[in-house]
């Protein structure tokens, strides 16, 4: 029995909204861009203590998202903010759209100068996320799409292509109870597995056709609003670990390319 799910169009956003949210998210980025490639393993950490002494949070994380918020404030009154730095407004969670922003994903990579973080901006309603915008900045790249146009990397259009998982790679960003037996499964079907500490990146690269699937779970929704969003644009299948279509899971997801969702979640089973 396949596995393959039946995906429902999200309902059209009204096309002025997308347009204007599009332009903000995008200067954004570019902002948040420029700041992370001058200061990526310079920043100072901050005292603050998170989930674990790994858990970092630096001085960049912190301006970015003020700016964030100070920009989306002025330019958005009336949609609340989620953040990770700065928790959430009161009521975003009730309101009818709602920002997700994460200043840098993957801290640890951008504390050690390690070319693999980004600036994650996305805008949610009550079916999943209607704008997405993230910043690559190690490879001077800012992705964005919006419901029912599609996905532009600098400006170009993406589009993925069906494809099998023989051969290709699964970026996973997964616990380790989960990790060993998902890697040794994928191995056994010839397919590379990669965890380089960015979920919003890791799903992105499905997203531009550089992996076939993306698996991860206990992640927070700024980590991977704005890439879901990529994902979906560009003609990817989005599911919770059961399979069933969810465009922004809340535990466990797996994102894949046509043709390779079957496999992935086998060995996500599996594991």
């Amino acid at each position: 029995m396949s596995l393959r799910p039946e995906t429902r169009l999200p309902p059209p956003a009204e096309p002025g909204l997308l347009s204007r949210a599009l332009e903000v998210a995008g200067r954004l980025a570019n902002d948040a861009a420029e700041v992370i490639t001058a200061t990526a393993g310079r920043d100072r950490l901050t005292d603050t203590v998170k989930a674990h002494p790994f858990d970092w949070v630096t001085d960049t994380d912190r301006t970015l998202e003020r700016h964030t918020r100070r920009v989306l404030a002025a330019e958005f009154p009336q949609v609340p903010v989620l953040g990770e730095e700065y928790g959430a407004d009161d009521g975003v969670h009730a309101a009818p759209l709602r920002w997700v922003v994460d200043p840098v994903d993957g801290t640890a990579n951008y504390v050690a100068g390690f070319p693999w973080c980004a600036y994650s901006l996305a805008l949610v309603d009550a079916h999943g996320p209607v704008v997405g915008v993230i910043a690559d900045p190690s490879r001077a790249q800012i992705y964005a799409a919006a419901r029912g146009r599609g996905v532009r990397a600098n400006g170009v259009p993406v589009r993925i292509t069906p494809r099998p998982v023989v051969g290709g790679l699964v970026c996973a960003e997964l616990s380790l109870e989960r990790a060993p037996g998902f890697t040794a499964r994928a191995t056994e079907a010839h397919t590379g597995v990669r965890v380089l500490g960015s979920a919003a990146l890791a799903i992105t690269q499905v997203a531009l056709g550089h992996a076939v699937a993306a698996v991860l779970d206990r992640y927070q929704e700024w980590d991977v609003a704005g890439a879901l969003c990529l994902a979906a644009e560009a003609g990817a299948v989005v599911v919770d670990a059961r399979g069933n279509p969810d465009p922004l899971p809340t535990e466990d997801l797996v994102v894949a390319v046509p043709g390779a969702l079957d496999a992935v979640l086998s060995w996500w089973h599996a594991a």
